[in-house]
Formats: C-alpha cells, structure tokens, sequence
C-alpha cells in the first residue's frame, strides 16, 4: 500500500499520529495521552478531510 496511517509513541511517551505516502512522512500530529485519542484522530481526518477547505496564506 502506498498510504497509510501510523500511531507511534514518542521519547516523551505520548502517542502520535503520522501518514506516510511512499514512505514519506506527509504530516504528524500532536502528541496524545491515549492510544484511543490518537485512533480519534485518525478516525476525525478520514471522516472530516475529503470536505475540508483549502486556505492559501501565500
């Protein structure tokens, strides 16, 4: 698969969200407590994104 999503846990020990497409770290997210919150995460951009508008501050 060329996409996808990845939770990690960083040095601090928070939970993190990153997507990769073709290995590339395209974004990360903030550090969460929980492992569910990160999965909440995931779950708000995959629902939320498609309709999410582009704001160009160029």
């Amino acid at each position: 698969m060329a996409h996808k999503f990845e939770i990690w846990k960083d040095k601090k020990g928070e939970y993190r969200v990153r997507f990769k497409y073709n290995s590339e770290v395209m974004f990360s997210t903030e550090g969460y407590t929980s492992k569910t919150s990160a999965q909440n995460a995931i779950d708000s951009i995959k629902k939320n994104g498609p309709n999410a508008p582009t704001e160009d501050n160029s």
